[in-house]
């Protein structure tokens, strides 16, 4: 017997991969959550499945889930949301399976800040502009954040951020980036990336405050800060310049 952790993706059920689609197919037990998991992914079960929403359960009730599964010799899909590696609680469950020995296996799945940006349409790199991405939440109810882990230390960086489950304290994102990167700098709310009732706001440090506060999206959002969200004058990568040599494109005759 086996938990087989699967990424969801980011919401289209046709964002799932092909090996979290197969093993979905042949376990006869998936614990999903329901909150953020499209329904539509439960097709891909077996006849007869049980099925369980994670969402109204706390973890010793996900163990116990578990638990009874191992003793049953039933493997289990455990169905969670974007990526495994981000915010998703993983390691907790993990960490109870492997005091009690039972084995496991991760499968990715798309992340949301990779949806997101998929949606809007932009490369979250750009050359001499932004090359990294910073993947990063506020404080919260759920866990505080390590005294270093500050997002006007990122800024200070210049990368692109990508802030998770954070829409409830735009106001404080923009008062503490606003001074690295100015008032100008581009901003995207991605609200639900692909699925049905995806909400995008675009605007800039400046004003996605009063945007936010006229659609009053809800907490399941991405807010994506950087110059690399609406780059145009930008140097082109040496990669595909014509005087490039590398592995694969020598020089004529080499």
């Amino acid at each position: 017997m086996t938990v087989h952790f699967i990424g969801a993706g980011p919401g289209s059920a046709d964002l799932i991969t092909v090996r979290g689609r197969d093993l979905l197919a042949r376990c006869p037990v998936c614990l999903y959550a329901g909150s953020v998991v499209s329904p539509a992914l439960l097709q891909h079960c077996p006849p007869g499945a049980r099925l369980v929403d994670t969402a109204p359960l706390d973890l010793e009730a996900i163990e116990a889930e578990f638990v009874r599964a191992h003793e049953a010799g039933l493997d289990v899909a455990r169905l969670q949301s974007g990526d495994l590696s981000v915010y998703s609680a993983t390691a907790e469950q993990v960490r109870r399976l492997r005091r009690r020995g039972i084995p496991y296996t991760l499968t990715p799945g798309v992340p949301a800040f990779a949806a997101a940006a998929a949606q809007l349409g932009v490369e979250l790199t750009v050359p001499e502009l932004a090359q990294s991405v910073v993947l990063t939440r506020m404080p919260g109810r759920a866990s505080a954040m390590p005294p270093g882990e500050k997002i006007a230390a990122f800024a200070a960086t210049g990368a692109t951020l990508a802030i998770h489950l954070a829409i409830q304290s735009i106001d404080r994102i923009v008062a503490e980036l606003t001074p690295y990167y100015g008032p100008s700098c581009p901003v995207a709310v991605v609200v639900r990336a692909t699925w049905p009732e995806e909400l995008i706001l675009r605007g800039t440090l400046a004003d996605i405050q009063a945007r936010v506060a006229a659609a009053k999206p809800e907490r399941m959002a991405l807010i994506l800060v950087g110059p690399a969200l609406a780059a145009e004058d930008f140097s082109e990568s040496a990669l595909y310049s014509v005087d490039y040599r590398r592995r694969f494109r020598g020089a004529e005759g080499a």
